[in-house]
Formats: structure tokens, sequence, C-alpha cells
């Protein structure tokens, strides 16, 4: 509980601040005055329409993924395993990628994140059909792995054939990750399929405790395994295909959230999963107030900021668990 309440005080102060730091050269009690009444037309503008929906998303956009990761780890019984190993990451942005090349992006302004949602969808549909009724964790993790390697080999595919430059240095930027220029109707398009996911993730915290005993331990518990694999896989899809629709790809924030919380809640499956959630969206809004505070003049990539900092903390684990095996 102290855990929660802390983090969850942390997540506070990190959204109130992603919400009054930025280029607007605007004192605090205008920035506030703005946002809560509406009193000054530019500063408003600021506030309501650009700000906020970026504060808003960074808030999603974190707990989305920390919350997929720590599901992920307790579902696979590997603190290795992260929201992207089933497909649905790489899809989500092949279907934001072909709505940009193909300038339905442009046209019609939705239609990137719908594309992209689209594309999650139909990749959790193939991921059942690969994996089948009765496969386990590795026949799900194979047919994950298929997936992000057709959708990675077609989305570099459409980038090579592209005849629009333009275009293509527009796919790039947003495949690096962002919430920048992002409005409410992302936010209001994000939000319900959030919901969706976080309703079917929070309810697999009994199923993945018993999990850590094995298996055939949890099923003799009365834990319904297909149940909980389709429960866990729709709710990480929904979580992190919404994610990947509205910000791009954010890497390693649900890798490394969940490992580094896990000795706090003493190791539990189901404690983690609201810590998670609670740590990646500090994690995703502490990134994005650094992508403006450290190169405010230059377009930062939030996906790029979160792959510098987690990257080493992966070469970390790789090497504390060599040494466990020597």
């Amino acid at each position: 509980m102290k855990t929660v309440i802390a983090l969850s005080g942390l997540v506070l102060v990190l959204f109130a601040a992603s919400l009054l730091i930025g280029p607007a050269a605007v004192g605090v009690p205008d920035q506030l005055r703005a946002l809560l009444t509406g009193e000054g037309e530019a500063v408003v503008l600021v506030m309501r329409e650009i700000r906020l929906p970026r504060a808003l998303l960074g808030l999603m956009v974190g707990a989305a993924l920390g919350l997929s990761g720590a599901a992920m780890q307790g579902y696979l019984r590997n603190p290795l395993a992260e929201p992207g190993l089933i497909g649905v990451s790489p899809a989500a942005s092949l279907g934001a990628v072909l709505a940009l090349q193909t300038g339905l992006a442009a046209a019609f302004a939705p239609a990137l994140p719908l594309a992209a949602l689209l594309a999650a969808g139909l990749s959790v549909g193939l991921l059942f059909v690969l994996a089948g009724p009765r496969g386990g964790a590795l026949t799900l993790i194979l047919a994950g792995v298929a997936l992000s390697a057709l959708a990675g080999a077609l989305t570099s595919l459409v980038l090579s054939l592209s005849p629009n430059p333009f275009a293509v240095a527009e796919i790039v930027f947003w495949l690096m990750g962002s919430l920048a220029d992002r409005s409410m109707l992302h936010v209001w398009l994000a939000a319900p399929v959030m919901a969706v996911g976080v309703l079917l993730l929070m309810g697999t915290g009994r199923g993945l405790d018993a999990l850590t005993l094995g298996e055939d331990a949890a099923a003799a518990l009365g834990i319904p395994l297909r149940r909980l694999r389709a429960q866990v896989v729709l709710g990480v899809a929904a979580l992190v295909g919404a994610a990947t629709a509205v910000a791009g790809a954010v890497g390693f924030v649900g890798l490394v959230v969940p490992h580094v919380l896990r000795p706090l809640v003493g190791g539990r499956p189901a404690a983690l999963l609201p810590v998670s959630a609670l740590g990646g969206a500090a994690v995703v809004l502490a990134a994005d107030i650094a992508t403006r505070v450290i190169a405010p003049d230059r377009d930062l990539k939030l996906g790029v900021l979160t792959a510098i900092v987690g990257a080493p903390f992966f070469f970390h684990l790789i090497f504390r668990m060599r040494r466990g095996l020597e």
C-alpha cells in the first residue's frame, strides 16, 4: 500500500509538471487560470489543446505499457518478457505506416490511430489462429515472433518502395514515438480501448499468482488456463495497440518498470499489476518532460529517449544473469 501511495503521489506531481512545463513563456498562475476557467484565449489554446492532451496521453500510454509488461511477465513466468512479444506493436505500427503512406492520415485526421488499432486487432486474430486453442506459452511466443517479423518486414517494404520522401520522413519520425502534436481526439480514441484492456488484465491477478506454481498446479487450483491466456493476450493487445496507435513505438517501459518494482511487492504478479501501471505512467511522463527540457528547440522523440535509458538497463540485467550462471 505504501508503494501504491508513493507512486500515486509521484504520478500526480509529474502530471502537474507536464501541464506546466513547456516552451511558452507563461506564468504558473496564468496557466492554471486558463486551464481551469478558460480565461485568456492564447493561453487556453496552449493548456487545453496542447499540454492537457499530451499529459493525459503520457499518463495513459505509460500505465498501459507498464501494466502490459507486468501481465506478460506474470503469464510467461519470465522477468525479461515484454509486451511486444505477441507482435501487436509492430502490427499497429504497420497500420499507421500504411495510413501515412496512402495519404489517409492527411485527408482524415483519425485515420492514423484507427488504422493502427485495426491492424492491432487483426494481428490478435492471427495470433489466436496461429497459436491454436490449446497452444501454450511457447506456441504463443513463437506466433508473436512470426507476426512481429512479418509486420516489420512489411513496414520496411513500404518505406523502401515509397516514392514520396516527405512521407518517408513522416513515417520515420512517427515510428520513433512521441506525444507531441496530439489532441483530445487521440485521447478519446485510445481511452475506451485502454479501459477494456485494463479491465481484462486486472481480472487476471488470481490466475497469475497461481501460475507461479506451474500450469499443472494452477489447473488443479481451478484456474481456467485457456480463459486466462485469452484475457492476457486480449488485454495486452488492447493496451499496447492503443498506446502504439496514439504515441508510436515507445520501448523498454513494459520491460524495465515491472522488473524494477517487483522486489517492492514481494514478487506477487497480482500486486505487481497496479504498481507497474503507476510506475509506467511516472516513467513516460518523466521522459516526456525530459524531451522538452533537454532539447526545447528540437523535436527529441520520446521513444528514442526511453530506448537510450532502457537499453543500458537491459544490458545490466544480462550481465547480472551471466554472473549468476558462472
